[in-house]
């Protein structure tokens, strides 16, 4: 029988947003593995860490170097009867790191109807047929686009920003004005499928604008926004969440990135979201989005499909990506995620731990969950009950040991041990009063409560 306790080596991908050299936390976590033939090159930028089954990228045993897939493949009670029937003999999700240092391309991932018909439509840019609603997690200050802003405030940027206005067209632009006039905060349902079909249509209209026409507007935009001091790019700033100097600070770093494209205008309809360590956000499936800078944990179901439309040299979908979405828009508080204290763990608060922390970060899909845990202080620890189902940890910051049952391991920056199902888990820290022990931990649990209703998500 596989031990239940195994500690991997997860490959590390290299795209031109990440960040270069060991400014990429992906980079240094990759590092950590031992006899690892991988080496970090300051010019190069490393953007990706992936943990878990997905034959894009394998974890491996670090001892044997077997797939982590031909291991749970092999032990299928390292996953749990009721996961592995549910999901196959596979990790129903994609744990990662990402480093960021060039805006991701404006996306969305579909839902599992449309996944299916993309891939047997075009499986070279479709990969896989399953959805991916994913959740992240900021390990370092992030900057994100985030659904859609309200209306309200769209319109009030439309009439603003005269090279927005200019690109959509007067017509286009007062339009939706109207459309959504005395019914910006409506909450019934006509009212709000009103605002979603006007969304639709403008955003439609943008989309499609004329490689010239977007290549005119964006030099007066990127003007405009040099001259924030003089003349807010954004007038009235009590009508919009992201303060004009803000914008007027991303465009033209977006603008360097990725010259006159789309993405500056689409800027201006969705949420700029920005996280602190610890704050977190979940995409639904259809949902739009984008992300412009920082490290963050990320963890989604098992697949690798991308539909995008902005920010990216790769393979444009902009008639999917206009039919697909949902058009939900909410402000920028309702795009975060509030974790919930971890009930399923018992926290040893004595000495310097009085102020640890075990949060659960628990969206609403059974593929996945994620805990996020900081230990302070020496010999500060948290015993995990067993779980139904598998998980991965990933060791961010501090050192300290990690066992499951006898087997007890050391665990420090950049670590990574998958844990069996029904293992208990026990992570302790190592190190001093000031010091941060901070893992994550990502795990599926199949939610079948018994009759008690007692449930570990």
């Amino acid at each position: 029988m596989q031990v239940p306790l195994i500690r991997l080596q997860c490959g590390v991908n290299s795209y031109e947003w990440g960040k270069k050299g060991n400014d990429s936390a992906a980079a240094k976590f990759a590092l950590a593995t031992p006899a690892s033939d991988f080496s970090i090159q300051e010019d190069r930028p490393y953007s990706e860490l992936w943990m878990g089954t997905h034959p894009s990228n394998p974890s491996k045993d670090v001892a044997t170097g077997r797939t982590l897939l031909d291991i749970v493949q092999d032990n299928a009670l390292l996953l749990s009867h009721a996961v592995s029937s549910k999901y196959g003999p596979k990790l129903p999700f994609l744990f990662k790191v990402l480093s960021i240092n060039k805006a991701l391309s404006i996306q969305a991932h579909p839902n599992k109807k449309l996944a299916e018909q993309l891939h047997a439509r075009d499986p070279r840019n479709y990969p896989d047929d399953n959805h991916k609603p994913e959740m992240t997690i900021a390990i370092t200050p992030f900057e994100g686009l985030c659904g859609f802003r309200p209306v309200g405030e769209i319109a009030h940027v439309l009439a603003a920003v005269p090279a927005l206005r200019e690109l959509v067209g007067v017509e286009a632009a007062d339009e939706f004005v109207n459309a959504v006039k005395g019914q910006e905060e409506g909450q019934d349902e006509a009212a709000v499928a009103k605002n979603k079909e006007a969304l639709k249509k403008l955003f439609g209209t943008l989309m499609n604008s004329s490689p010239s026409a977007i290549e005119s507007a964006a030099a007066k935009l990127v003007e405009a926004a040099k001259a924030d001091s003089e003349t807010k790019l954004v007038p009235d700033e009590s009508k919009v969440s992201t303060p004009s100097a803000v914008l007027a600070e991303v465009i033209p770093r977006l603008y360097g990135q990725f010259g006159a494209d789309i993405g500056l205008f689409v800027l201006f309809l969705l949420n700029f979201v920005t996280m602190d360590p610890g704050e977190a956000m979940f995409l639904k499936a259809d949902d739009i989005h984008a992300y412009v800078s920082g490290d963050i944990i990320e963890c989604m179901a098992a697949s690798d499909n991308v539909v995008r439309a902005g920010f990216t040299p790769k393979f444009k979908d902009v008639d999917t990506l206009v039919s697909m979405l949902t058009y939900n828009y909410a402000p920028i508080d309702e795009q975060k995620m509030a974790p919930t204290e971890y009930p399923y763990a018992t926290l040893n608060r004595a000495g310097y731990s009085s102020s640890s922390t075990v949060m659960l970060y628990d969206p609403p899909i059974e593929e996945f969950s994620v805990i996020r845990s900081c230990l302070k202080g020496d010999k500060a620890k948290v015993t995990f009950e067993p779980l139904e189902g598998p998980s991965i940890v990933i060791c961010t910051s501090g050192k300290g040991k990690i066992s499951v049952g006898p087997t007890v391991e050391e665990i420090k920056e950049g670590y990574i041990y998958f844990v069996g199902s029904t293992a208990e888990l026990v992570l302790e820290s190592e190190g001093g009063e000031d010091d941060e022990f901070v893992t994550f931990k990502a795990f599926c649990e199949v939610d079948s409560a018994p009759a008690n209703g007692d449930s570990h998500i």
